[in-house]
């Protein structure tokens, strides 16, 4: 232990002593590393963006959308039949989210006068199920089901038609009808194309403007999602098809998934590429730490063979070379890894690459990539000191002081 660590003093104090070649030595590796470092945190994010892009519109894995409608009469079954029928199902198989979403169009009095607005009739669970962030105020809750004034969550297109900057002053709009309502908008969410207006409202309410004025089979027939395990969603479609289709008697049950499949996969190669690409580029610092440290050995030559000729013996001088690159490389792997969290946190990368909508699951640095780059450049260093120490070991003592 002693020896370890007397060669381990010794190689920072050659470190120190040639601190102008040492930098200019790892100018290289600190770039490799922090790129590398930097390239995969910044894929990881990118994946995880990619990933709540996909299960916004098509929910997470294994998301399974279910539809039920009379095949004579092409009308949904009664909604507390419905209801009741879903209650059953999900408890009984114990299913982690479960979403109704229907369509209806409303009057909504804007300041340009009324217009009809296609509104979004989902549950609660449907935000959590398709990761959606409102940018501003909130998601709806079950809470909503029993407001005196329906909760709205719109889009910026609608705030912006309303007339309206933000939520500060707690904006209404009134929905007309048979029987008109002074709704409240509650948040505010980045969703449709353009000057499309975007309106959620929650599923299911108690109060008597509940009633749609439009003809329910406009939109289509109310549909169901389910959020189940993904290994298990072919046996899942089959008895929901089974187990609705007993309860809700002379009704055609469809069940189809609609997440976006293979996206693991695909990100998988992704992280592939990007550790592949920063291997790269750390292999080509390495080669320039090698070349370094054979032109320092070479101008070394005539200390090494002072230093024979004093005892030091062929493994002591290996470690010393050796050591000397280990504990600069893993310097500057520290300070790469260390400027790389930096710049990385500092960046609201995830708002740039998402459209400015926030991230629900924002990954922190990834610990794995910080230990690579770490590992890596230690690594590299002990490479590229592995030829320069076999060249030091076989100089001759005699041809070493004439040097």
């Amino acid at each position: 232990m002693t020896g370890l660590l007397g060669t381990l003093a010794e190689a920072w104090d050659e470190v120190r002593v040639h601190k102008s070649r040492v930098v200019l030595s790892l100018v290289g590796v600190f770039l490799a590393v922090f790129a590398m470092t930097t390239v995969s945190a910044l894929g990881q994010l990118v994946a995880q963006v990619q990933q709540e892009q996909g299960e916004r519109q098509g929910g997470r894995p294994a998301t399974i959308a279910v539809t039920a409608y009379d095949p004579m009469t092409g009308l949904p079954p009664d909604a507390a039949v419905w209801d009741d029928a879903v209650a059953d199902l999900v408890e009984r198989y114990g299913i982690a989210s479960a979403a109704n979403i229907g369509y209806e169009q409303g009057l909504f009095r804007m300041p340009g006068g009324t217009q009809p607005i296609q509104v979004q009739r989902v549950s609660p669970s449907y935000g959590t199920l398709h990761r959606i962030e409102p940018i501003e105020g909130r998601w709806l809750t079950d809470g909503d089901r029993e407001s005196f004034s329906p909760a709205l969550v719109v889009n910026e297109a609608f705030l912006s038609a309303l007339g309206v900057p933000d939520l500060s002053a707690r904006p209404t709009v009134v929905i007309g009808g048979p029987a008109p309502v002074r709704a409240t908008i509650v948040g505010v969410v980045r969703a449709g194309y353009g000057e499309e207006l975007v309106a959620y409202r929650v599923d299911r309410s108690t109060g008597p403007w509940d009633t749609t004025t439009a003809d329910p089979m406009m939109f289509g027939p109310t549909s169901l999602e389910l959020w189940v395990p993904d290994e298990q969603a072919d046996q899942v479609m089959e008895t929901v098809r089974h187990d609705l289709g007993l309860a809700l008697e002379g009704v055609q049950v469809d069940t189809y998934r609609q997440d976006a499949q293979g996206m693991e996969e695909a990100l998988a190669v992704l992280r592939l590429a990007v550790r592949g690409v920063g291997g790269l580029v750390l292999l080509l610092g390495g080669l320039g730490v090698l070349n370094i440290g054979l032109v320092t050995v070479r101008q070394r030559i005539r200390e090494i063979g002072v230093r024979r000729s004093f005892g030091a013996t062929s493994g002591r001088i290996f470690a010393a070379v050796m050591l000397e690159s280990v504990c600069a490389t893993a310097l500057a792997g520290l300070a790469a890894v260390g400027a790389s969290i930096v710049l990385v946190r500092n960046l609201p990368l995830d708002r740039i690459l998402n459209n400015g909508i926030p991230l629900a699951d924002t990954p922190g640095f990834p610990v794995s990539s910080a230990v690579e780059g770490l590992v890596a450049a230690t690594l590299v260093g002990a490479l590229a000191g592995l030829l320069p120490a076999i060249i030091a070991v076989r100089a001759k003592v005699i041809d070493a002081i004439r040097f």
